[in-house]
């Protein structure tokens, strides 16, 4: 299982059913009974959190259940972030290139097989020993050995070559390799054991100095740490619901507080609204094949199998739309997985055309009856739109298309389903996703042909094309990371094949959903990068170049 598909698949964006209390002695008390917001974060003879110090909440789901440990998802899996703990060997910048951090310097040999990188020789853990290529060559070596989050088969092993030069050899090569580094926490393999995620030891800008499970954890920045000096010297994360979250605000008691769109109306004195655009995405599956059954599970769908169908529903809806209705207007169009990447290819973008929607599906043959819904050859244009039960903007989503969709004369129900049966469901019904991540490698594990399906189609839904596959194949087969993303962008068109309106559109993508946070008045936060999927740790990226007014 890979990276990917824990972060587009299992993440909720459920949005909270409790709505805002009217007073605010209310929600104070409900922050008071969850508990969660009694941090250790001092407060200064106003009450307000000292000036080198910052209390943020975030989602529930964003405590890591197996720790603070980067071979058991820390780092990466649903909220791929900055480890903040350990230093990884790269960085992603602000417009998501590649920078250095415990490296100095990488470099790939002439077939791809083997990256060599050079790494800081300054660099010392939290217990006073020295970081070497050692800790680094074990830290993947465990990582290809343990991981059920990070995809490592392009990994063969990781070799100490001398105390600061460790090689990667590959099994195959890969170009992207970079943005492995980049999510990859060092640790220290004199320190590691079962109970490293609980005690983690690392070299990053922080220090994990207390967590008390289900409530908050608290880092401290660390003196020792080789670069810039963190100017946010503790650093407290709450974990609650977002009506938590809110009523944690209201009373005061935290600095950040992540919100949903349904709360971006509320006013809450001595804090303002952030809004950070990301890339944490929200579309539908459409199977592009006719149907098939292989070992109990249907792969393609009558109606979808039509590339007019398709075409027809990508530009049937209206974006802008939908982002009003479902968003409170907080999220941007999507029309491809990677949208603003260095990766993403324009020709993707499309225009709300319902008249030319309703034309491409006159001219397929999908003749609207007497019921008012269209069919063709006795297939039915029917769908129905499955979304993972319990996430309310999901099913939000899904009975907003629903309603457009109908007006083109496509009956469509939804459904809520739970994870257990939507990946097989998936393969011949659509599923509103969520993806979005800092790699390419998202485009190749929703549209590259996988051997597992049997089918010979794409992994989540079927879909083939041998075109697309190989631009995919030899932007990991590059020679250098920049000369890949022009493949990848031919991936997604190339002027006459891909996988967007023109060429085979097998999904369709609708909006990035905007982060939200109540930011209390004299914080800055600093300027943050493009938020991938999920609500989490991302916002803490760059923590340590907080400062308050």
């Amino acid at each position: 299982m890979t990276c990917s598909l824990l972060a587009g698949c299992g993440g909720s964006d459920q949005k909270s059913e409790t709505g805002a209390a009217d007073q605010k002695t209310e929600e104070a008390s409900l922050a008071e009974e969850k508990g969660e917001t009694e941090s250790s974060a001092e407060k200064d003879a106003e009450g307000n959190t000292a000036k080198d110090e910052v209390v943020v909440t975030m989602p529930t789901t964003s405590e890591p259940e197996s720790g603070f440990d980067p071979a058991y998802g820390w780092g990466a899996g649903e909220h791929v972030h900055e480890p903040l703990i350990q230093s990884t060997l790269t960085v992603t910048t602000k417009d998501l290139k590649i920078d250095m951090d415990l490296a100095t310097d990488y470099s790939v040999s002439e077939d791809g097989m083997t990256w060599t990188v050079k790494i800081r020789d300054d660099a010392k853990f939290t217990d006073g020993e020295p970081v070497t290529a050692e800790d680094v060559a074990f830290t993947y070596n465990n990582c290809k050995e343990k991981s059920t989050v990070n995809d490592f088969t392009m990994l063969d092993k990781a070799v100490a070559v001398d105390d600061t030069t460790v090689e990667f050899k590959m099994t195959k090569p890969f170009s992207i390799w970079p943005y492995t580094m980049a999510i990859v926490g060092i640790v220290p393999e004199h320190a590691y054991d079962e109970n490293y995620g609980q005690n983690p030891v690392g070299s990053g800008r922080y220090i994990m100095k207390q967590w008390d499970k289900g409530q908050q954890v608290i880092f401290e920045a660390n003196p020792d740490y080789y670069g810039e000096a963190p100017k946010i010297k503790k650093v407290t994360v709450l974990f609650m619901e977002e009506d938590a979250a809110l009523a944690a605000a209201m009373a005061g008691q935290v600095d950040v507080a992540h919100t949903a769109a349904s709360y971006s109306d509320q006013q809450i004195e001595g804090y303002s609204l952030m809004n950070v655009q990301t890339v944490d995405n929200r579309g539908f599956n459409l199977p592009a094949s006719a149907p098939e059954e292989k070992d109990g599970v249907t792969y393609g769908n009558a109606f979808t199998a039509d590339v007019n169908v398709r075409r027809a529903i990508n530009i049937g809806i209206d974006r802008d739309k939908l982002i009003e209705n479902v968003l409170n207007g907080y999220g941007t169009k999507a029309y491809s997985v990677c949208d603003k990447m260095p990766w993403y290819n324009e020709a993707c973008e499309v225009e709300y055309d319902k008249e030319g929607a309703v034309k491409l599906l006159e001219e397929a043959g999908w003749k609207e009856g007497k019921d008012g819904i269209r069919e063709k050859d006795g297939v039915k244009a029917e769908l129905n739109l499955m979304f993972n039960t319990g996430d309310s903007v999901r099913q939000a989503i899904a009975e907003d298309v629903a309603n457009q969709l109908g007006e083109l004369g496509i009956k469509v129900t939804t459904e809520g389903v739970g994870w257990d049966v939507a990946y097989d469901k998936a393969q011949s019904e659509p599923l509103v996703w969520g993806w979005g991540a800092h790699t390419p490698m998202e485009l190749y594990n929703i549209y590259h042909t996988s051997p597992d399906t049997g089918v010979g189609q794409a992994e989540y839904s079927p879909y083939a094309n041998e075109k697309v596959d190989a631009y995919m194949d030899q932007a990991l087969e590059s020679d250098s990371l920049e000369e890949s993303y022009e493949l990848w962008q031919k991936a997604q068109w190339d002027g006459e094949n891909g996988i967007t309106q023109e060429g085979d559109i097998p999904w369709v993508w609708l909006c990035n959903v905007d982060h939200l946070y109540f930011v209390r008045d004299g914080l800055q936060v600093a300027d943050q990068k493009i938020h991938p999927h999920g609500h989490g740790w991302s916002i803490v990226n760059n923590v340590d170049q907080w400062s308050w007014k």
